[in-house]
Order: structure tokens, then sequence, then C-alpha cells
């Protein structure tokens, strides 16, 4: 009780978790000599670099910078950054923002962990004080309140207000109701055929006149609404699959709440992928299934493909894995909010409430890319008084969901702490479910800017199983880089196939020997199904089996997507 009343003060961070990592990089910093004398020549150094522009730049304003940006770092990349005074105020800033990545990192004796945790926490304060972030240093915004007469900020005070007004109230973001989900996504027509507390399972009608004989089962993530996958009509991967001739099934997991806070992480597994399987088989009886897992969902899935290959079921014909981890060994920044401190601390959270609110989620994805998703977002809509479109990625994230008590903690201490499915400890009716028992054909795919789960490690399934592999690594990040629909601009990827015979490469190696192609990567999933597919076309099969207990009950999207 005391951990859950904490935390309603700390953002849901364990303090005694931020005070270690604080205490073990100050310890040992103290007691580094060697390590303070080299930051003291640093700060010599990268002032006389700054003395140096300043004096180039008197002689010739079209003095290359000292320092440039991070890559990724949009804040400094307008014309308007290149003038006086702004360009010194930018470029004093970069210095000392690398200053304080010397400080942060490489300080003898500190605990990895611990040190991620004190240069995450830097930057993020250094982020608060950038220029870019400030009305007076800030020329862009100069120039806007010159034009405008001070209209912009007046504009900016009420994008504010409204955005405040709608998060009080739970009101979704400005722009959202252009995005209703049955009516402007979530629109592929289908029925819900089975329905139990946890899933809605929904059967998509065809197409195409006849369809491959195997069928496609699709298991997002319960931490998103499952619409990620079917947006709008131009950009749906269930509607792009169906239009390739393939009978696709999709689970839509309920929202919990508090009531569902016994709810473990097996149950996903029993009343989720078990569950839609036995419906799948019921109307498509005697053939095999293509499973296509997406982030958590494809976790899971590995987890009963694994349970399944132990217990010597082959209903898979394949599994394909998008942006999902298996070895949690080298989980990216999400790493940062998982130790045994911040977990055990989660835990007195969810206990309190039942569940992990979505906020909460939502608070720690934008953390980590706050340059992105909170800073910008304020000197665009709050100081320069304008409104970016809202887009339909967009939309759908602000449509979060909850996650169970019991699931979660299990989740974050068997599988991020303990890494239990990698080392084959992890246990499901009582056996182990070893990835290496897995004799399906995979398909991975991997985000090159992937902050949820990394590429480097989705690509370790290459390590931890005895199969057929063939790994992908997509431009974009976690979602965008799976929404990357046929024809969009700007899309590449690189693709390998590794037998289950053929030597491991390290991720830098099969970049390196992968040839990159242009567009999107899903027509390289349709043609891998298809090989993996048996020959020839069939009738396409009916919504449902009345017959044999599982009837169309409601229209695709069905219910449990609406729930909030």
């Amino acid at each position: 009780m005391r951990e859950a009343l904490t935390a309603q003060f700390s953002g849901g961070l364990s303090p005694a978790a931020l005070s270690l990592a604080f205490y073990d990089w100050a310890i040992h910093l103290a007691h580094a000599p060697g390590k303070r004398a080299e930051l003291g020549y640093k700060a010599v150094r990268k002032g006389a670099r700054f003395a140096n522009y300043l004096t180039a730049t008197a002689v010739d304003p079209n003095t290359p910078p000292c320092i440039a940006p991070l890559p990724g770092d949009q804040r400094f990349t307008g014309e308007a950054w290149r003038e006086a005074p702004f360009c010194f105020i930018a470029q004093a800033f970069l210095l000392h923002q690398q200053w304080w990545h010397n400080i942060t990192h490489e300080v003898p004796g500190v605990t990895p962990h611990n040190e991620d945790v004190v240069s995450f926490i830097a930057r993020q304060i250094l982020d608060v004080f950038a220029p870019s972030n400030n009305p007076f240093t800030n020329p862009e915004v100069i120039r806007k309140t010159q034009e405008t007469g001070g209209a912009n900020f007046l504009q900016g005070w009420w994008n504010w207000l409204e955005d405040a007004s709608r998060t009080v109230t739970g009101q979704p973001p400005v722009g959202s109701e252009n995005f209703v989900v049955g009516r402007d996504v979530a629109v592929t027509p289908g029925k819900v055929v089975f329905r139990n507390h946890l899933i809605e399972l929904i059967q998509y009608a065809p197409a195409t006149e006849n369809v491959h004989a195997e069928p496609v089962l699709i298991v997002p993530a319960w931490i998103m609404k499952y619409y990620i996958l079917d947006l709008s009509p131009h950009n749906s991967l269930v509607r792009y699959l169906v239009g390739q001739g393939y009978t696709v099934f999709c689970i839509s997991w309920r929202n919990p709440d508090a009531d569902d806070r016994d709810l473990k992480l097996d149950d996903y597994r029993k009343l989720g992928i078990v569950a839609a399987l036995e419906a799948v088989n019921a109307v498509l009886p005697g053939r095999k299934t293509h499973a296509i897992g997406y982030c958590l969902g494809g976790t899971l899935l590995a987890i009963a493909a694994a349970a399944m290959a132990r217990a010597g079921d082959d209903r898979l014909a394949t599994v394909t894995l998008l942006a999902a981890q298996t070895d949690f060994s080298e989980p990216g920044e999400l790493a940062l909010f998982i130790d045994h401190s911040q977990v055990h601390f989660l835990k007195s959270v969810m206990w309190n409430r039942g569940y992990l609110d979505s906020s909460q989620m939502a608070g720690a994805f934008q953390l980590l890319r706050s340059n992105d998703l909170i800073w910008s977002r304020l000197v665009h809509d709050y100081l320069l008084g304008e409104r970016a479109p809202l887009i339909d990625l967009m939309a759908w994230n602000a449509d979060s969901t909850r996650m169970p008590y019991r699931m979660h903690a299990e989740y974050l201490k068997r599988l991020y702490l303990d890494n239990e499915l990698a080392a084959g400890r992890l246990l499901v009716d009582g056996r182990p479910a070893a990835l290496q028992n897995i004799r399906t054909p995979l398909f991975v795919v991997g985000t090159e800017r992937d902050h949820v789960a990394p590429w480097p490690s989705v690509y370790k399934i290459h390590y931890i199983t005895d199969t057929e592999v063939t790994f992908v690594l997509t431009s974009g990040g976690h979602n965008a880089g799976i929404v990357s629909e046929p024809g969009r601009p700007r899309r590449r990827y690189r693709i390998a196939r590794k037998a289950a015979t053929d030597t491991c490469l390290s991720p830098q190696e099969w970049a390196e020997a992968a040839a990159p192609h242009d567009g999107s990567w899903w027509p390289a999933l349709t043609e891998w199904l298809h090989r993996h597919s048996s020959p020839g076309l069939v009738p396409p099969p009916a919504l449902g089996a009345p017959e044999r207990g599982f009837p169309a009950v409601a229209d695709a999207p069905g219910t449990y997507v609406l729930q909030r």
C-alpha cells in the first residue's frame, strides 16, 4: 500500500531503483580520479572548440558547426538555427550534452544497467532545458511570433487547454473522431466466429474466388488493439493477406479490468492461441495453420509453438514473428524500466488497481522517445500554435489497453528478468517450452529503429532454434516498420534464409551479407507463405462452423475492440 501511494508521486518509477543507480554512479565517480581528470580535460577541449567556432564564425558566417546533432535529433536542423546567435546557442547545448554523456558513461565499476539509467535521466533533464523548447531561444518560435503578433501563443494555449481537458475527461486526442473503429479503421469485412472471456476470433470474408488451403491465424499483442494490423484499407495487413488469397483469422483481445487481476500468462496462451486454433480447426478441419504473431503476441506464439512441438502437435504449418523477442538478455531501452526493484515496485502498483493502466505504459514509451513524442509536440502545438493532422497509426496508438496484474508480473519476472524462455526453463503444463523443439519454418521480422524490440535482440532467435529461419530487417520502427504496405515511399528491407544446418552469423555480419531491397516486405511474406502452402487453390470456407459450435456471433470488428 505504501509503494502504491508512493507511485502516485513518482510517476510509477521506483525511488529505490533510481537511488541505487545514482549512488552506484556517484560513488564510483568519486573514487575515479582518472575519470574526473579526463572529464576536466574534455571540458577544456570542448570550451576551446566552442571558442574557435565563435572566432571562425565571426570571420566566415558559413563556418561548419563544431559538433553535429546525434542521429535522429531533428531539433536544430532548420535553416534558422544556422544564423547567429542561435547557432551559438545550439552548438553550446550540443557540446554540453556530449560532455554529460561522457560524465555518465565509462565510469569504472558502475553496473551497466545503472549506467544506462543515470544516462537516461541526465538526457531527460537536458532535454527539458534544450534551447529548442524555450520560446526565447528558438528562432522558429520567435519568427512565428513576429509573423502572427503573438497569436501563436494564444492558439497554443487553446491547444493545451483542449488537450488537457481531453486527458482529464478520458477522451481521445483531437482528430481521433476521423478514425472510428469499424467505420474508418478495422473495416475489413468478416465475422466474429468465436468468443470467450479473453478473446474474440474474427474470420475475414474471402476476397478471391479461390483461396490457399492453409488459413492464417494472427496473434496481435494484448498491450494494443488488434487493428494495428487492420488500419485503413490501404495499409491493412489483414486486407492484404485476404487479397492474396488467404483465409485470415485474427484474435481481438479483451481489455481487462480489475476483475481480471488473476489472469496468468498461461491463461493468455490457453484462452487465446489454443482456443483460437481449436476454432480455426473447426472451421477448416484437417488443415494446418500459418500462425503470425506481433510483438508480445509473437512471444506468446513462440511459447505456444514450443509447447505444441514438445507435445507432438503439428497443426502449425509455419510461424511468423513480427518484432517479437524470444531472448530478453538485451531487450533494448525498455530495460531501463525493468530491474528487480522496479518490478517489485510495479507489482505493488498493479496489486492496488488489479492492472497496469494504459497511461503508465504510454508514459514509458513516450519517455523513450521524448524528443519526438513530447518536446517536439510541445514546440509544434503549444509554442508555434499549430496542429499536426492525426493519422490512423497515431489514432490507434492512443487507443491503448490495460495489463492484468498477475499476467504482467509473470511476464516481466519470467521473461525479462529471468529470461526463462531462451534458457529453456519456462514451463508449460509442467514441461519446458524449449524453442529448440520447434521444427516448423520461421519467418522473423525486425525493424531498424525499434526501441521496444531492437532487431539484434529479435535476431537472436537464430541462436535458440534448430529450424529454418528466414529473417527480414525492414526500415522503420516498431509499428511503422510492420505497417509497411506496398507502394509506400522510402521503404526498404533485407532478407536472408538460414537452414537448420547453416552457420549462424552475428547481426552485423548478417546485415552486411543480406542484399537490400526497395519497397515493402509484405510481398516477401506472401511469397514465403505460398512456398510453404499446399499446391493449388480451394474454394473458400463459410464464415464460422455452426454445426461444430462456432457460429458467427457478430460482424467484424466485434465488441472487445470497442472496450475502453
